[in-house]
């Protein structure tokens, strides 16, 4: 029979080597060990999502230490991606040619998402001024919108750009909801998304969404995708993603295009899509979190709204786009990380 004394040996060896075991499955630090092609944790769902995966490409961590990354956005004149650090108030740029991160807005007005018109201006949608602002050439700052019928925005979202010049965002007020990732205050307009054209008229497109959240257009133009985030708030919201047909300056026959829940180890689950991007067949490529293990990461949907594949990640995703010289790399913005991996798919748009 063991001695208590070594039974208490053998019970604090055990605990250490607990302590000692990684809690996650995956280490991205600069001594992981390497990971074997093909890259496990991107994953063909159907035979259709095979084509994308390339078979001697790593899923990279390029950045970490930000507090809530979002907002990813691929600058094609500076050959750089910009990203937003909102709980921090910055702006950072990842530089294409040597990797580099620098922070290149600090204050940023707790800026969410980002992305870039056809002159390759950025266009920010800030929690703290409740706008959206475009960063000039020459330094200055325009203020795009601020309210809509005389009363301020609740905190713009995320946003892009139509060929036609006009600007389309959403509205969901997150970032006035507590002081963490802007300031705390009312919400004085129905979460909605709203269209501003060249001209500078504005109008609510739709506010049949619970909580509007990332935004991107078919290959075409014809249809818009928008994530709804609403479930954070209100326990009636779906957790799905959803689109309309695009009708000049309006938006018509909106309906689901995909529902966020899947099995996971034989059990079903749903977290919630945020960020949105579309590539050139016209697939959705949806970042995904706020369920664990096996869940979170980037969920790809067919242009049918069929789940086809899954990017892995050890964080919760919380937005993606399409960069690089040849729009193949897919960056992905994760709770305090940058990941990005190289895929077949190319991005739809040039932001």
């Amino acid at each position: 029979m063991n001695s208590p004394n070594t039974n208490r040996r053998s019970f604090i060896t055990t605990l250490g080597a607990i302590a000692a075991t990684p809690l996650l499955g995956r280490d991205y630090g600069p001594d992981a060990a390497p990971v074997r092609y093909p890259e496990p944790d991107v994953i063909a769902l159907e035979p259709s999502f095979a084509k994308y995966k390339i078979g001697n490409t790593p899923i990279e961590r390029l950045h970490t230490g930000m507090y809530w990354a979002e907002g990813p956005a691929w600058s094609g004149r500076g050959n750089y991606l910009v990203w937003s650090d909102i709980p921090k108030n910055v702006q950072h740029r990842w530089l294409q040619d040597d990797g580099g991160v620098t922070t290149i807005r600090n204050p940023s007005n707790y800026s969410n998402g980002n992305t870039f018109d056809r002159e390759g201006r950025q266009i920010s949608f800030e929690h703290g001024t409740r706008r959206v602002a475009r960063y000039e050439p020459d330094g200055t700052v325009t203020v795009l919108a601020d309210k809509y019928n005389g009363k301020p925005f609740n905190a713009p979202n995320d946003g892009a750009v139509h060929p036609d010049g006009s600007l389309w965002f959403t509205d969901p007020g997150y970032g006035s909801l507590g002081n963490y990732e802007g300031f705390k205050g009312e919400l004085l307009l129905k979460e909605a998304v709203y269209r501003l054209d060249k001209s500078g008229k504005l109008e609510k497109v739709t506010d049949d969404i619970f909580k509007p959240n990332g935004l991107c257009f078919s290959p075409d133009y014809k249809k818009v995708y928008i994530a709804d985030t609403g479930a954070s708030h209100y326990p009636d919201a779906p957790k799905n993603i959803k689109v309309w047909d695009v009708d000049g300056s309006k938006l018509k026959n909106g309906r689901e295009f995909a529902s966020m829940k899947m099995f996971v180890d034989g059990e079903e689950v749903a977290g919630q899509a945020d960020g949105v991007r579309c590539d050139r067949d016209g697939n959705i490529w949806s970042s995904a979190g706020w369920v664990g293990e096996g869940y979170d990461g980037v969920h790809i949907f067919s242009p049918e709204g069929q789940r086809i594949g899954q990017i892995k990640l050890p964080e919760i995703c919380s937005n993606v786009c399409f960069g690089g010289p040849r729009r193949n790399r897919l960056f992905m913005t994760a709770s305090r990380g940058l990941y990005a991996v190289y895929t077949e798919a190319l991005g739809a748009h040039w932001c």
